[in-house]
């Protein structure tokens, strides 16, 4: 339960959201941030922005009293009353049919031009936020990987991109849950930007727009956002819904605020899977390797992938001989929005095809 008393209400009175005409709410003992939030009809988003402009920490499922509750709807304009029913806050995990459906990890795939950053984003994210299980695995083996932010793993696919991996990246955009927008500060948005906007709407996934390189002399961030809304893009400090960070990947500048804003995402999203049932996913790359044989990466969106799992891809079949994470290291299992590598197919897959564990 978020703590009243870290709030100040006097500063709630200065905000310049609060309206003069406030219109009555009424409002439970304790309510979760999303319940508050649909109340409102305000993004959750921004209710937990305006819970950590005040000094409390929450995310979307935790349950918040009746006092600061009303603190935070006073800044948008609604007097509270209350009421003396008592929400209870969502589970973590619920029953659907005959699964449970746990959280996982965000899934993330970093789009745009070729050369805006991505490869250097990457890079700074992966080498300030690796997994302390995997602590000195510097090599990256596979194009997708996991790091780890305030103890929350989050997915990277590392999809190519340039022209000639289109279809490629269309098919990323399929497999993922939110889409990074990298623009470049001193370029601004260039065909590719278009083209990997129009994959991520295509596939219905939320945008982040990431505006990079603002070391350079010649940035120019206010034509990006313009250059944006003009697309129909259009960032929250210009009113709109689009979460944009201005970075730079060279010096690691903005990397954490970018990571986070990943992480109130994925809790508006509330990305959940079930975890005990045969394993079902979408294959990301494959190659023949000369001394291994057909190496496939996988990303695991359902279940639980085991080795010694009978898997059927398409027309490629095997048997998992073999599992390796992002940077080499050995697994047994791998759950939900986990990338692995795996030995023992008879053919490398075709990307973008799914893949399922059978008897």
């Amino acid at each position: 339960m978020a703590d009243k008393s870290e709030i100040s209400d006097k500063e709630t009175k200065n905000s310049q959201q609060a309206s003069d005409a406030a219109i009555k709410l009424t409002l439970p003992a304790a309510l979760t941030v999303k319940q508050l939030a649909d109340l409102m009809g305000i993004s959750a988003i921004d209710v937990i922005k305006q819970l950590m402009r005040h000094g409390v920490m929450a995310n979307i499922n935790q349950a918040i009293d009746f006092d600061t509750a009303a603190i935070i709807a006073k800044v948008y304009g609604f007097e509270a009353g209350k009421q003396s029913v008592t929400a209870q806050a969502k589970p973590s995990v619920v029953t659907r049919g005959t699964g449970k459906l746990y959280p996982r990890p965000p899934v993330i795939t970093i789009m745009g031009h070729v050369d805006h950053g991505k490869t250097s984003l990457l890079d700074a994210i992966r080498q300030s936020n690796i997994i302390a299980s995997e602590a000195g695995a510097i090599t990256q083996h596979i194009g997708a990987y996991q790091v780890e932010v305030n103890g929350r793993k989050i997915t990277f696919l590392d999809t190519p991109g340039h022209e000639a991996f289109t279809a490629m990246r269309a098919r990323g955009a399929r497999s993922t849950d939110i889409a990074i927008l990298l623009v470049a500060a001193d370029d601004g948005v260039m065909p590719q930007t278009i083209e990997a906007m129009n994959h991520a709407r295509a596939a219905e996934v939320p945008i982040v727009v990431a505006i990079n390189k603002i070391d350079k002399p010649n940035a120019n961030l206010d034509r990006v956002k313009q250059q944006l809304a003009d697309l129909g893009l259009l960032i929250e400090e210009w009113g709109g819904d689009i979460i944009c960070v201005p970075i730079s990947a060279k010096k690691k500048q903005g990397i954490d605020e970018l990571l986070e804003n990943l992480l109130l995402l994925a809790d508006i999203l509330e990305l959940k899977a079930e975890v005990d049932c045969p394993a079902q996913g979408v294959v990301i790359e494959a190659k023949l390797d000369k001394t291994k044989g057909p190496l496939a990466t996988l990303l695991v969106q359902k279940g639980t992938l085991k080795i010694g799992d009978a898997l059927v891809i398409g027309d490629t079949r095997g048997k998992v001989k073999a599992m390796f994470s992002g940077t080499g290291k050995q697994l047994k299992k791998a759950g939900p929005a986990t990338p692995v590598e795996i030995l023992g197919l008879n053919a490398p897959p075709q990307a973008g095809h799914i893949f399922e564990v059978v008897a």
